[in-house]
């Protein structure tokens, strides 16, 4: 008796499958590579150090803002101390309260969210800031850290902050699809993976008390419309444009978590994850 003729077909698909699967790869793997030839480290590692009291000539005690995170976070790409992210945050927030502020950046060129917690411990025990901004995300996606593995981290960094008397904001990951030097369809990839990192950071850093700011919705679309102006040399990390403008998207959610604003301008309000569910509320400890 002669075989089926349904094997061959049935044995051809799964095979094609593979094969397109394998040959994806491939030009995936070699799109990376591109990419990293392209960005390349023409920024090195090194970054202004910006730490200090901005706007000291105000009046009253300084106001204690701590930023954590990535190299975005460290203000990677920026020539000068004023142009970093946590500077520009600072004078942001000094102008806005007519009140000093002193700036404290422990991020870490290169970091994940799992380096958060390094970057809490490397802090004084007794150091008690009144606000934290946190921007990661971006290297867990180029690593291909699992979601619930990022987030995770998140969430500990924001409980452990609130022990320390802290208010958080967390800006969640850049939309990856603005660098242009990575090929297609990598970048939409790199997109897609971003956008699903940022969701699940905004849904649980809220739920454990956090202000979130959506930085692929509120600056994103600057970095795709005019890359020119906002990137840096190394067309990966932003210029000091872009910095001003990231830094723009984060002071008004600083000030919320603060209690100095009742609510998020214009265009600063995503909509909320979190809508018709429990939230925990954090409240500074007596």
């Amino acid at each position: 008796m002669g075989r089926p003729r349904t094997t061959l077909p049935a044995l051809t698909v799964p095979l094609a499958a593979s094969v397109t699967a394998g040959v994806a790869v491939v030009v995936l793997r070699r799109q990376a590579a591109i990419a990293r030839r392209r960005i390349g480290k023409a920024l090195g590692e090194e970054v202004p150090d910006a730490d200090r009291v901005w706007r000291a000539r105000y009046p009253g005690d300084p106001l204690e803002l701590l930023v954590l995170g990535d190299s975005v976070a460290a203000g990677l790409g920026a020539e000068r101390r004023k142009d970093t992210l946590g500077a520009r945050i600072a004078r942001g927030v000094a102008q806005q309260l007519q009140r000093p502020v002193r700036l404290r950046c422990a991020a870490v060129v290169g970091a994940e969210s799992s380096a958060l917690r390094t970057q809490l411990d490397g802090l004084d025990d007794d150091y008690r800031p009144d606000v934290a901004v946190v921007v990661v995300g971006g290297n867990d996606v180029t690593h291909r850290v699992p979601v619930a593995t990022s987030v995770r981290h998140l969430v500990e960094t924001v409980e452990r902050l609130q022990e320390r008397g802290s208010a958080v904001v967390v800006g969640t990951c850049p939309d990856l699809g603005a660098l242009r030097p990575v090929p297609q369809p990598l970048r939409a990839l790199g997109s897609r993976a971003s956008r699903q990192l940022a969701a699940a950071q905004s849904v649980a850093a809220r739920r454990a008390g956090a202000h979130t700011v959506s930085l692929a919705a509120v600056v994103g679309p600057f970095f795709v419309s005019s890359p020119q102006e906002a990137f840096s040399l190394d067309r990966f990390h932003p210029s000091a444009l872009g910095y001003r403008r990231t830094a723009a998207a984060l002071v008004p959610s600083v000030l919320v978590a603060l209690g100095e604003r009742a609510e998020l301008p214009p265009g600063h309000r995503p909509p909320d994850p979190l809508a018709g569910t429990a939230r925990r509320r954090w409240r500074r400890p007596a």
